[in-house]
């Protein structure tokens, strides 16, 4: 019998996580659909192979936005993992926490509960630290977190740099104080991609109360206001998954609003215009989406230290080959070593501009590497204030939803940008990077005026892969809230989301980590536990932030 207690529809960080815990104690059982297949193999263990399998649609579900009006009708890719581990299996393997203060924002917005006091002890409970600060990180969970080795000069270049500019160091971005330049953290271990499958599902799966179905989930069945199980469709035939206490979707901030409304859950007039059964009027099913943006800021380097020379097929081959058999060398790190989290201007009380450095000029996506030793910063600013909507492009499940994310839309958005640019170049003059600095590549020495800035944002900006919000958890009586502090979906009983789509607002950096917390706090309220007793301590703001952006 497909019969569980829990049904958990998708295998990404929050439901690797869930399946974790709420098995733990041995007492309910627990299933978990997911579509993708098996995540072994080399391209998706191998840290420095990360750019390949966010390009195979055997790994990924392949989505992609509708032309962007503010970008000037380009298409962004939306990549999410189809896959053992969902999108920590193809990510970046970055591990940032998210700033403190934007979890105090969620418990304003109504996520009662969710305060940074809140939610700590949960990043506690799931890590475990190798040389973050002592007190504010995990010393015995589940997901590793470590720094890469920063052998490349350039790492210590560009945290120099940051520092002669004016700008905060830190130890640790996710422990007391995220501002600053300094190490950045990755979620690999024993040189193998850490991704949920790897840190949470596999050891969930070796309990005699786990199972794992493979198939596609088409709509959550509801009977009786109260959701009972999970149509899904596997070697060409439907059936149900039934759940005997409930259904939780953690599918992704794109397929768990998809799964929502093809189950009758969200606005009214949508539904209606699909002829799609109303269970539940909520219009914010879908909406609230968010994302990161981010640019590449290229510099040409002057001496051959940088991995352009590691780029060629023999190269490649050494490398691949030290990884297989030793798990060490450069197919042991995703390359991104170094990081900051800086303020725009004064009167911002804590980062809102994220960098990562990569000591070669290449794009996230492996492609289009520059045809020269060179360096580049990825920036983008944190908390874009476009917002975009997923909606269902017709009510057969096998269709792609619709994507907009209606990136670049506020004004402001412009001007975050062109500082982030100007920004950068600053950073990338000072006297740590003499010895290293050639012409920059892009945008260019000649791209200088905001409208020539701004072309060139048109034309380069690229996805963080972030997308976030679309099922926004916040107080039951908000007309636009899809689930309560409890992670349960307002008017359905025995249903509920856990990931990246319940964010309120977007986090700082990138959203592994947080959605990891969010399958875990999720898991206690399931189970009806006692959360963990809030934190006390007390994380670092600039005490300058009124006066000064540094």
């Amino acid at each position: 019998m497909l019969e569980a207690d829990y049904v958990i529809v998708g295998s990404g960080s929050a439901g690797s996580a869930l399946a974790y815990r709420l098995s733990e104690d041995g007492r309910h059982s627990v299933i978990v659909i997911e579509y993708g297949g098996t995540d072994y193999g080399p391209l998706i263990q191998m840290p420095a192979a990360l750019s390949i399998p966010l390009n195979m649609s055997r790994y990924d579900w392949g989505f992609s936005s509708e032309p962007e009006p503010h970008l000037g009708g380009r298409v962004l890719a939306t990549p999410r993992g189809k896959v053992l581990g969902g999108s920590s299996s193809i990510n970046g393997m970055v591990y940032v926490r998210g700033h403190a203060r934007d979890f105090d924002h969620w418990a304003e917005e109504g996520a009662r509960g969710w305060s940074f006091a809140d939610v700590l002890p949960y990043y506690k409970r799931m890590e475990t630290s190798h040389g973050g600060e002592a007190g504010w990180r995990g010393t015995d969970g589940p997901m590793h977190v470590q720094r890469g080795s920063s052998h490349n000069p350039l790492f210590a270049a560009f945290t120099e740099a940051g520092r002669q500019a004016g700008f905060e160091t830190t130890a640790d971005h996710n422990g007391s104080k995220q501002e600053g330049f300094g190490p950045m953290e990755q979620t690999i271990h024993n040189g193998r991609r850490w991704s949920a499958a790897n840190a949470y599902l596999r050891p969930a799966l070796k309990r005699k109360n786990v199972s794992l179905v493979s198939g596609f989930a088409r709509r959550v069945m509801i009977e009786n206001q109260r959701a009972v199980g999970v149509e899904i469709e596997r070697r060409r035939k439907v059936e149900v998954v039934k759940a005997r206490r409930e259904v939780i979707l953690a599918a992704s901030s794109i397929n768990s609003p998809k799964l929502l409304m093809l189950s009758g859950i969200g606005s009214a007039t949508h539904l209606k215009e699909l002829g799609i059964e109303l269970v539940a009027d909520r219009p914010g099913v879908g909406q609230n989406l968010q994302d990161h943006l981010e640019l590449y800021i290229q510099q040409a380097s002057t001496k051959p230290i940088t991995l352009y020379s590691k780029l060629n097929p023999f190269s490649k081959a050494l490398i691949g080959a030290e990884w297989l058999f030793f798990k060490t060398g450069l197919g042991a790190s995703n390359h991104f070593e170094a990081a900051a989290f800086v303020r725009s201007r004064a009167g911002i009380d804590y980062p809102d501009i994220q960098y990562h450095f990569l000591p070669v000029a290449i794009r996230y996506d492996g492609k289009a590497a520059a045809k020269s030793h060179g360096f580049q910063a990825h920036v983008g600013p944190m908390r874009s204030k476009s917002r975009g909507s997923v909606t269902l492009r017709s009510i057969d499940p096998a269709d792609k939803p619709v994507i907009r994310f209606n990136y670049m839309a506020h004004p402001d958005d412009w001007a975050d940008f062109r500082h982030c640019i100007r920004l950068t170049r600053e950073i990338f003059g000072q006297q740590a990077f003499d010895d290293f600095r050639g012409e920059e590549i892009a945008p260019g020495a000649q791209v200088q005026s905001d409208e020539e800035l701004d072309d060139f944002i048109r034309a380069h900006v690229e996805s963080a892969y972030h997308p976030c919000g679309t099922c926004r958890m916040g107080a039951a009586d908000d007309p636009l809230s899809v689930v309560d502090p409890e992670c349960r979906v307002i008017g359905v009983e025995g249903l509920r989301v856990a990931d990246s789509s319940i964010f309120p607002r977007i986090t700082n950096g990138n959203l592994n980590a947080p959605s990891l917390m969010t399958g875990e706090k999720a898991a206690d309220h399931i189970l009806d536990r006692a959360p963990l007793a809030p934190s006390n301590q007390e994380p670092w703001i600039n005490p300058r932030w009124r006066e000064s952006d540094r």
